[in-house]
Order: structure tokens, then sequence, then C-alpha cells
């Protein structure tokens, strides 16, 4: 199917998830996660009007910016090495994984202006995932303010691959709750309006339970 296509049908989910909890479209952007297609693909979204790209590795992303360029707004959702921070950061417009001090230390030294960040939390507890725990996250982002260029936009985390939905609904939850008391201190260097939560097999959910950022590959770019 072509990604227009697929686009349509996601955009009638994306309808009836939004009536279901009130909320207005308008408040969710899609990430097409491209890391799996090849440029052709690729642009075949940006000619689709999803103009928000994802990419989780260094090599990937550096190739299809090289094709596409400004033309999207790039999101790198990947781990991302401090080693790596500098060959990345002054193409991406937002980071989806911020999760220890020594990365934030990095992008400061070498971003020009600052980065709108996403601080990844590990709800699940899962050990193959990236993020901090729930309860340093609140810790973490105080001490970001010692970094001029990082700025904490929002929260993201990925949900454990299972079926139970309220399981699913456990984790969105909890990661809107820790967004809640962060964006409730009305800190400057954290302003975190966002949640990046929601994939293909579950940003419905995601939506229900306050996603403003959805990231999602095979349902959408295959």
């Amino acid at each position: 199917m072509t990604v227009a296509d697929n686009l349509t049908q996601m955009e009638e989910t994306i309808e009836q998830a939004c009536k279901r909890s009130n909320r207005n479209r308008d408040e969710i952007t899609i990430i097409a996660v491209t890391k799996y297609v090849s440029i052709e693909r690729t642009k075949e979204a940006l000619e689709a009007g999803v103009t928000n790209l994802g990419e989780n590795r260094k090599e990937g992303f550096l190739e299809k910016y090289e094709s596409i360029g400004n033309q999207a707004k790039w999101h790198f959702i990947g781990s991302l090495q401090s080693r790596k921070v500098k060959d990345v950061i002054h193409q991406i417009d937002m980071l989806h994984s911020l999760d220890r001090r020594s990365l934030a230390k990095e992008i400061n030294k070498r971003a020009e202006d600052p980065v709108s960040c996403f601080v990844q939390v590990n709800v699940s507890g899962e050990e193959s995932k990236h993020g901090l725990p729930p309860e340093e996250v609140g810790s973490f982002i105080e001490a970001m303010k010692a970094y001029e260029k990082v700025k904490i936009v929002g929260l993201m985390t990925m949900a454990p691959h299972v079926e139970a939905e309220e399981e699913l609904r456990a984790v969105f939850r909890k990661l809107r709750a820790l967004r809640d008391q962060v964006r409730d201190k009305h800190l400057a260097h954290a302003p975190c309006e966002w949640l990046s939560m929601g994939m293909s097999n579950d940003y419905q959910i995601a939506i229900e339970e306050g996603a403003t950022h959805i990231r999602v590959g095979s349902s959408l770019v295959g």
C-alpha cells in the first residue's frame, strides 16, 4: 500500500481515539519512523504530508538527511552515544532519548542552539530498554538546569510488547503523571509539555492516555 493510503487509514483511527478521549486532533504529531525503509519510501511519506521523520541510528539518519535535508523535521529516537553527538546535533530538531548526564554534557558542549529533548523513562522496568527509572526523573530534570543547550520539552517511553491493554494503559498513565509533576513546577529549562509514546501496535491507546507525539513505522511506511 502507498504511504498516502496508510496515512488515510491512520488518520481515521486517530480521529476515533481523539473522540473517545475528548481531544483535538491537532494536539498529536505523527512521526514516521523511517529506519527500515528506503530514501524513496521516506520521500513518499513527505509527499503524503508527513513532515516529521524519526531515525534511530546515526548512519541511517545522515544518509536520509543528505537526501532530504530541511524538508523534514528530524527526530532522533534511538539511544545516542555521546561520541556520536557531534555528528547529528546540528541536523536534528528533537532528541527523544535523553537518559544520562554525560549525554546532556556532550550536547551542551557541541550544540550551537538549545536542543529540544525528551527525557526517556523506562516505565515498564524492562532490562532490555533504555531510560531512567521513574523515581529518578525529577532529580535528573532538576540537574539539567546546568546545561543551557538542553531544553526538556517532554518525556518519552516505550511500552512493553504485550496484548494486555490495561498493562499498556498503566505504562502510559504513569508517564503522563510524571510529565504533569514536572510541568507543574514551571521550570524555565523544562517546560515538559509533551509525551512521546505510542508506536504502530499501541498508538491509539497512547493517544487516549495523552500522547502528543506518536512514533509510527510499520503501519505507516512499512
